[in-house]
């Protein structure tokens, strides 16, 4: 499995070079065991904040409720956007949220909190939409339901509009970056400690950078 991620990297990687303008770059993550990590967040802050994506963020995300999950699991958008949150269960749920790490939800450290009424058969789910417009929600945020503690997600709104989310190959890629030099940061939910910040040079041709986890992801309930 290991050689077959790799390939598939490796595989990626010639496919970019054949074509690559000045500002691409790969960014690899992987857990403690060197596997592939999926839904790792990956920014990157160009020093020249004069260039803008091409392809910016959504400012505009849905987060189902459904078999008691929070469906995507981890969500990234931009700050300043809205993120609506719909119950396609037939039961109550509740939305609270606090910052990634505080270890629990209470007054003091909650972002937000919603409740939505079961869906109701042949009648349309309960919504209701929140604005992550404040700075006590910038960067990650824990998702959670009072009702079912068994439920978790995750927000992350990006400082920088150049933000990915790894795929299931744990790497994602940015096109047209702006040349020189750039910081580039990673979260994952289960990295509880950060990891340090890597620079980068970004020029013509391909760049890459590879980040290592000191834990290996919790697997996610289906």
């Amino acid at each position: 499995m290991r050689a077959m991620n790799k390939t598939l990297l490796a595989t990626a990687l010639s496919c970019l070079c054949t074509w690559a303008c000045a500002g691409n770059l790969v960014v690899s993550v992987t857990d403690k065991d060197g596997k592939p990590v999926t839904d790792a967040i990956v920014v990157v802050i160009p020093a020249n904040k004069s260039v803008v994506p091409k392809v910016a963020l959504s400012a505009q995300a849905t987060i189902n409720q459904e078999k008691m999950q929070f469906i995507p699991a981890v969500t990234l958008v931009p700050v300043g956007a809205k993120v609506r949150f719909v119950n396609n269960d037939p039961w109550d749920h509740h939305v609270r949220s606090s910052p990634a790490g505080m270890g629990q939800f209470n007054t003091t450290n909650a972002g937000f909190e919603l409740r939505l009424e079961g869906k109701s058969e042949g009648k349309a789910a309960k919504a209701s939409e929140i604005t992550l417009d404040k700075a006590g929600v910038i960067g990650a945020t824990l998702l959670g339901c009072f009702i079912h503690g068994s439920m978790r997600g995750y927000v992350y709104a990006s400082e920088s509009p150049w933000a990915s989310k790894t795929g299931l190959e744990g790497f994602t890629t940015f096109e047209d970056l702006p040349d020189g030099p750039a910081q580039i940061k990673i979260w994952q939910a289960d990295q509880l400690i950060d990891i340090a910040p890597q620079p980068a040079t970004i020029g013509p041709g391909l760049a890459k950078n590879v980040f290592q986890l000191t834990v290996v992801p919790r697997r996610r309930r289906v």
